[in-house]
């Protein structure tokens, strides 16, 4: 028997229940992991209000990135051994002591990087590097506007492209957020509004912000009314990456990527690791040696445990959390 945080109906974080349940079963291609840590993201809050892509069968654990060890693997899988330290993406059920995983969704946990880490590793990094290389195929020297610049993917944003080479401005709701940025690696920062009551005059306070005649890539983990203002930061030729929506889906006008010859590039990494997935392990690999270079490390504000994450997830909600959250099981 094992402890999970399970969601039983739609809801939010306090619709979540502690319990006692069976453990996992493991199937042929599958592997049993013991969880030491799992990391808390934007998607867990969607999923339990069933508001994302996918509606797991309920009862289910939010949770889509640990970090543990193997205790068991299924008779199909070659590549895995019990007792191997691994980082897997679930996509849900992490936020329990144990969980399946399908082997091919876990990677082998670097020695130096602890589980904590580990947890906060892929889901932020992997996602903030294949929307800069991948789809905003980001070059050294360019210009880039992170939108939500203190959250988790929005600070492996800033990190990794100051690793590419870029010139970065890191935009959140808050002085202490903005420093919290600028202590990650970003050039300069600047505060937005809590709430956007003039598109123009947020676009305005970007492009003064911005090198030369706007900035070269918008990464955007926000949305909402912020969307477009950002998007009229943009210089000619610039790419705006669709990552994110916690300040709502937005309404852009399709006249402005004309008349920018700009493009609004969607960011959906979970698929992009089923799609291409050469593609994704070669990201991986160089990520980890980003990490053993030391370029790159998850900015983890917060350890809970599993009776207090339901808390860490409504700090995630009200946008009051900077960097990332993990939950520690062991």
């Amino acid at each position: 028997m094992m402890r999970a945080l399970l969601s039983r109906t739609p809801g939010g974080p306090d619709s979540l229940t502690v319990e006692t349940i069976d453990d996992p079963e493991c199937g042929p291609g599958d592997v049993v992991i013991d969880v030491h840590a799992c990391g808390i993201n934007y998607p867990d809050l969607l999923l339990i209000e069933d508001k994302y892509q996918f509606r797991p069968q309920r009862p289910f654990a939010p949770g889509g990135e640990v970090a543990g060890v193997i205790r068991r693997v299924g008779v199909a899988v070659t590549d895995h051994r019990a007792g191997d330290r691994v980082i897997g993406l679930t996509g849900w059920n992490g936020m329990a002591e144990q969980v399946t995983c399908p082997a091919g969704k876990c990677v082998r946990l670097p020695d130096a990087m602890p589980f904590s880490e580990g947890a906060a590793f892929l889901g932020t990094y992997g996602t903030s590097y294949h929307a800069l290389k991948q789809r905003a195929a980001l070059k050294r020297g360019e210009s880039l506007l992170v939108l939500g610049a203190a959250g988790g993917v929005g600070i492996a944003a800033v990190e990794l492209a100051k690793a590419m080479g870029a010139y970065v401005v890191a935009a959140a709701s808050s002085p202490l957020k903005v420093a919290f940025a600028l202590g990650k690696g970003a050039d300069s920062g600047l505060v937005y509004p809590s709430k956007v009551d003039d598109s123009r005059a947020l676009a305005s306070l970007f492009r003064e912000a911005a090198p030369a005649s706007g900035f070269d890539v918008v990464y955007d983990a926000v949305g909402g009314s912020y969307a477009e203002a950002a998007f009229r930061s943009l210089d000619w030729g610039g790419r705006h990456l669709v990552v994110g929506f916690p300040a709502g889906i937005p309404a852009l006008p399709l006249n402005l990527p004309l008349l920018k010859g700009a493009s609004a590039i969607g960011v959906f990494y979970g698929a992009f690791t089923e799609k291409e997935p050469a593609a994704s392990a070669e990201n991986i690999e160089e990520l980890f040696t980003l990490y053993g270079e030391g370029h790159i490390r998850p900015a983890i504000s917060e350890l809970v445990s599993l009776e207090d994450a339901a808390g860490a997830l409504v700090r995630l909600a009200s946008r009051e959390a900077k960097g990332k959250l993990v939950v520690c099981l062991r």
